[in-house]
């Protein structure tokens, strides 16, 4: 076979590969109308589509150029444009297997859960709305949940350039649940969903550089001042999960970062995220501030027990010794110090949460206790979070049972929001 004929018949075995994956939709990803409930809205799927209909017809286009110019043009340059559809082709690929799976997930036995954690992360939107009406600059499709391997979960924002999709923005908020993480209680989750608030309410830089002014004011040290700007991430994620879910949220996080001394005492050198030992610190601030001194008490004084800091940290000096002017102040400055991109207004504005929101969460949690659910699918689905902590803290409620049954309750939630006045589509698709 000539050089020629052989580049064209790779040539051929490309074309048998176009417009393969050019669309998602439901029946492609083996959801059943059963599993219609717990899918995705008609809106993730368009933009979904969308999305893959752009990256196809770029193919086409290159495509189109390589069979008219395959003939004539010198072999290395056929070579290189074969190379050009490839990555377009691979781009498709990664999109469409990404939207595969994700969407897939809602037809299997995590479906249900998944349906949850949605409801929650499109709760935690509305919050926001309703304290803080227009706000965000608009409608936005709210984050869709997916299980995958991991320790935590993460989150992947709206319109980051995500090297699995080889630099393409990702279309809409997504948050990986591990496998083994999917029960209703976690706060983490709240955290998660809290890094997609920051990026949607456009304050990341904002933030970022009043956490930097605070830190070189309050401790003249220019390390001190570096660390706290690089993890201005995470304290907000921390802080705004416990506007979301109030003191529960605080004994949720600390569970989760609760580990053995050389894990929670050892300082990262260029880590985003705090070490755990300030970072419950951190939580017990906020709860302080909130007016929850009781539980910012308990939860310090818990820590301090755990962890005393004379013995076993591996975490420079700077770091301890300035703790008790940090802290304070970046709590302060990140919770409630006003921000510009919030119309000048500060989180505790945009996410209220007081006394009455966590006398709710604890009548909530007696009313999963005691198994009564009409009483208990009345909160909001992040409160719903809180109290299923506390329910399942008390250690009189089965946590299996408890899972299944906040699940089904949520579910049921979004069920009488798709049932409601106003249009489904729109209910269902906006955060």
């Amino acid at each position: 076979m000539k050089p020629r004929q052989f580049l064209q018949s790779k040539i051929a075995g490309l074309k048998a590969r176009l417009s393969r994956l050019s669309r998602i939709d439901n029946a492609f990803v083996g959801l059943r109308p059963q599993d219609m409930r717990y899918a995705p809205s008609r809106e993730h799927f368009s933009v979904s589509n969308a999305r893959l209909a752009k990256t196809e017809r770029e193919i086409r286009r290159r495509f189109e150029h390589l069979e008219t110019t395959a003939m004539s043009a010198p072999l290395q340059r056929v070579l290189v444009d074969i190379a050009l559809v490839e990555r377009e082709l691979d781009r498709a690929r990664r999109l469409f297997g990404m939207f595969y799976e994700v969407f897939a997930q809602r037809g299997t036995s995590f479906g249900p859960s998944l349906a949850a954690h949605d409801a929650i992360a499109g709760d935690c939107y509305q919050a926001i709305r309703q304290a803080a009406p227009r706000v965000f600059s608009g409608a936005l499709l709210k984050p869709v949940c997916y299980m995958e391997h991991g320790y935590s979960p993460a989150t992947m924002r709206r319109g980051i350039q995500m090297n699995r999709l080889l630099g393409e923005a990702n279309p809409f908020p997504l948050i990986r649940i591990p496998w083994d993480r999917d029960q209703p209680w976690q706060s983490v989750f709240l955290h998660e969903v809290a890094h997609n608030l920051q990026a949607d309410l456009g304050i990341w830089q904002e933030n970022r550089q009043a956490v930097v002014r605070r830190m070189l004011q309050s401790t003249r040290d220019p390390f001190i001042t570096s660390v706290y700007g690089r993890w201005h991430k995470e304290i907000f994620a921390d802080l705004a999960a416990i506007l979301l879910g109030g003191p529960a949220a605080a004994w949720g996080m600390a569970d989760f970062l609760a580990q053995p001394v050389p894990r929670t005492m050892t300082y990262r050198p260029g880590g985003a995220h705090p070490t755990a030992y300030l970072r419950v610190q951190m939580l017990a601030e906020m709860l302080r501030r909130l007016g929850f001194v009781r539980d910012g008490e308990q939860l310090a004084r818990t820590w301090r027990t755990l962890y005393q800091s004379p013995r076993g940290h591996r975490m420079p000096l700077q770091l301890i010794s300035s703790a008790a002017r940090a802290i304070p102040a970046v709590v302060d400055e990140i919770a409630f110090q006003t921000r510009r991109n919030l119309a000048h207004r500060a989180l505790v504005d945009i996410i209220p949460f007081g006394n009455d929101d966590q006398k709710a969460i604890r009548e909530g949690a007696d009313a999963l206790i005691s198994r009564r659910y009409r009483q208990a699918i009345h909160l909001p689905p992040r409160f719903l979070v809180s109290a299923a902590a506390y329910a399942l803290a008390s250690r009189r409620v089965a946590p299996q049972r408890l899972a299944t049954q906040v699940i089904n309750l949520l579910n049921q939630q979004s069920d009488h929001v798709r049932a409601g006045p106003a249009s489904p589509t729109q209910l269902r698709l906006v955060a």
